[in-house]
């Protein structure tokens, strides 16, 4: 997502289209007896999948499952949201009102009902999201939702994101990255994909080839602390205290039309709910396949709340940032990157050329020109790409026709959107995992607070090593060299939206 220029957009622009109001209004959510044909969920099946793993579990071992298609990131979501019984902890940097995030909102107003307390964390930004709606579902007294860093958006005057552009410049671009999704305290999703349609496969234009980690067990206590950590700072406001109630205010009316949406079966499609409720099976059979690996040495780091303590400069680093130079810094044989963004200072350039010196094969995936979300975030990548191609990286670019899309796209709705790199993931040596939020950009580095997760299993990495290379075969990326580069597959209108962009500098990419 481009947020570079998103915070411009925020302060030029007035109110994007209210999802709220459609609904209220039957845009959205036609007033038929869509619900009456909709089967209540069915009991938690929580603890039976649990049991499932009593061997390793008690041996104090994390399971482990990559999540690589969309629809089946969603699908996990979707099915723990239904059979959380205590607690569900959410930290997003995005929580769009489209389709998939009104479901995803409707299904935790559901699970609030049943009893679950629901803990929503997400950042000011709110990116294509409805402050609204989030307002009408906090009401709910099982519902609690926190805002990350107020001072860009929600409740904010013209004069008011003014003020705080021109006073707090640095503290208005720190923003919160990090995406958690736990259930229950046993159970957690982390990785790229925000909520949004796009990171699922149900955008019928242009979706994400994007990854998370599901994790069973002993790691997810890591991220528990985290979420915490964040909930609890004083950067996270109660939406209560920065909103204040509207006139006529019946949040009931909003829960009735958000019910009336889901249950309309152009919008939660019956075999997509079929999938979620196969869920178990679906979790055995993946354990029997050596799909859900067991492994003890799972890390979780995630960066402090404000990132560092840096509030003069744009600078600054962070923990997240510290502990990945460490591990490229350790590499012996090779390392591997997929990065949406590529956009190096001189310390991330330096880092790459003492790899090569130290005789790492080092093979980068990011975006081309033609598969791009962000074309000012490209500018910063072609300033350095042929330094990084001069010391011997090997650089690949994402196909906008990517191959892989036949496999990938798993969703109910048949499409030939467009697919642009999302994935931030890592694998060194073949035996070191990272997963996580972390672009290879100044904004990651310094200013956003992001999480990863740190995997040591040579069968993981392996894993992950023959998915990468596959991602960078003929049909899914181009090979930038010296001599060529495929910009020229991008129409003329983005090449020249990345040369105005590279007015912008590098620090705030």
């Amino acid at each position: 997502m481009n947020q570079r220029v998103l915070l411009l957009l925020l302060l030029l622009v007035g109110c994007t289209p209210s999802a709220y109001q459609a609904l209220l209004e039957h845009q959205l959510s036609p007033d038929k007896p869509f619900c009456d044909a909709i089967e209540p969920i069915p009991p938690s099946r929580l603890n039976e999948v649990w049991k499932r793993f009593t061997e390793p579990l008690e041996a104090g071992k994390t399971g482990i499952h990559l999540l690589e298609d969309g629809a089946g990131a969603l699908t996990a979501r979707g099915w723990l949201t239904d059979n959380a019984t205590k607690s569900i902890d959410i930290q997003y940097f995005i929580f769009s009102a489209d389709n998939v995030g009104l479901i995803a909102i409707e299904r935790l107003l559901l699970a609030a009902k049943r009893g679950v307390k629901v803990r929503l964390l997400v950042d000011d930004l709110l990116v294509d999201g409805d402050a609204n709606i989030l307002q009408a579902v906090n009401a709910h007294p099982n519902i609690s939702i926190r805002i990350y860093n107020p001072s860009i958006n929600i409740g904010k005057s013209f004069v008011a994101k003014l003020g705080n552009i021109i006073v707090n410049f640095r503290g208005m671009n720190q923003r919160m990255h990090n995406k958690t999704f736990i259930v229950d305290e046993r159970v957690a999703i982390t990785g790229g994909r925000n909520i949004a349609d796009e990171y699922f496969d149900f955008n019928r234009e242009y979706n994400f080839r994007d990854r998370d980690v599901l994790l069973f067990g002993p790691a997810v206590s890591q991220l528990d602390s985290s979420f915490d950590e964040f909930w609890q700072c004083s950067l996270s406001i109660p939406l209560e205290l920065i909103l204040d109630e509207p006139k006529d205010f019946e949040p009931e009316t909003l829960w009735t039309k958000l019910h009336q949406y889901a249950c309309d079966p152009e919008r939660f499609l019956p075999i997509f709910r079929q999938r979620i409720l196969k869920a178990p099976e679906t979790f055995a059979t993946f354990n029997q396949q050596g799909h859900l690996i067991w492994i003890k040495n799972v890390r979780f780091v995630s960066d402090k709340p404000g990132k560092n303590t840096d509030i003069r400069s744009l600078s600054g680093g962070g923990l997240s940032t510290d502990v990945l130079i460490g591990l490229l810094e350790k590499a012996e044989k090779n390392i591997m990157i997929q990065s949406p963004y590529v956009v190096l200072t001189d310390l991330g350039l330096g880092l790459f050329r003492n790899a090569k010196n130290r005789g790492v094969q080092v093979q980068i995936l990011t975006n081309s020109l033609a598969s791009t979300d962000n074309y000012t975030a490209f500018s910063g990548y072609s300033r350095v790409r042929n330094e990084l191609i001069k010391m011997g990286v090997e650089l690949y670019e994402f196909r906008p026709d990517a191959a892989l899309r036949r496999n990938l796209i798993t969703s109910p709705i048949i499409t030939d959107a467009a697919m642009g790199l999302h994935a931030k993931s890592m694998v060194i040596d073949e035996h070191v995992v990272i997963v996580g939020t972390f672009n290879l950009d100044p904004r990651s580095a310094n200013l956003n607070t992001e999480c990863v997760v740190i995997i040591d299993s040579p069968e993981l990495g392996e894993r992950m090593a023959r998915l990468m290379r596959a991602d960078i075969a003929p049909e899914n990326a181009w090979p930038s060299t010296l001599e060529d580069n495929p910009d020229d597959k991008a129409s003329f209108w983005a090449a020249f939206r990345v040369f105005l962009s590279r007015i912008v500098p590098k620090s705030i990419l």
